[in-house]
């Protein structure tokens, strides 16, 4: 197939080693986070925080969540141009939301007289909530939407990524615990562009089940 995104799409992969030397540039990065803000969520949650490494400072904070496990994630937290940080809010309430409704009415998206009606689609989210408040499985798949989202936008932009769910929530708690604020980060992707000649996974053919496996048409 020919259509520019699905070629982006094969040329996407996952990053193995990344080249130190070379950044995202500031006009792609800032598309990247707008595309990322701008992602899907049900009912327009938008449960979900997202932190930016970019920083040496910041970067050694991250390459130390990787003292226990986890280790052939490592080099990528100083190598790669940025990481983002995906984290989810294991507690969303009805209050947090009614933030987002409020963002509706203001944005002009959602009619004043509308606010109620869209408040109760917090049932959603409650139909997902446990005794004690935690909704954290509903909002980490939210999270994801956006993840899928920033993969898209990346290949679209040439720059490569590694998805790492292979990270130390618990470390990543203790060195980002004022930025997450009672969020929960379990995944994190790495940002840049790869090592040539280093890099092994770089350049192979994509390997996925043919569409009949997986496609369903009715």
């Amino acid at each position: 197939m020919s259509h520019q995104i699905i070629k982006d799409l094969n040329r996407r992969y996952t990053v193995k080693k990344y080249d130190s030397s070379k950044r995202i540039p500031a006009e792609d990065l800032n598309i990247v986070l707008e595309a990322l803000r701008l992602s899907a969520s049900s009912i327009n949650s938008q449960p979900w925080k997202f932190i930016v490494i970019e920083s040496d400072e910041a970067k050694q904070r991250f390459h130390e969540t990787f003292a226990n496990k986890h280790q052939f994630n490592q080099p990528h937290a100083k190598e790669a141009s940025h990481t983002i940080l995906f984290a989810y809010d294991p507690h969303f309430t009805k209050d947090k939301y009614r933030k987002r409704v409020d963002v509706e009415v203001s944005s002009g998206h959602l009619p004043e007289e509308m606010y109620d009606k869209m408040l109760g689609a917090y049932a959603f989210a409650e139909a997902n909530t446990d005794e004690n408040g935690f909704n954290g499985h509903w909002t980490k798949s939210q999270m994801y939407l956006a993840l899928g989202n920033t993969l898209h936008t990346l290949a679209r932009l040439g720059i490569d990524s590694t998805t790492m769910e292979g990270v130390d929530s618990e470390l990543i708690d203790e060195q980002f615990k004022h930025e997450l604020d009672g969020y929960v980060c379990e995944v994190a992707l790495a940002m840049g562009y790869y090592k040539q000649g280093e890099d092994f996974n770089h350049g192979r053919p994509k390997a996925r089940l043919a569409a009949k496996d997986v496609i369903v048409m009715l």
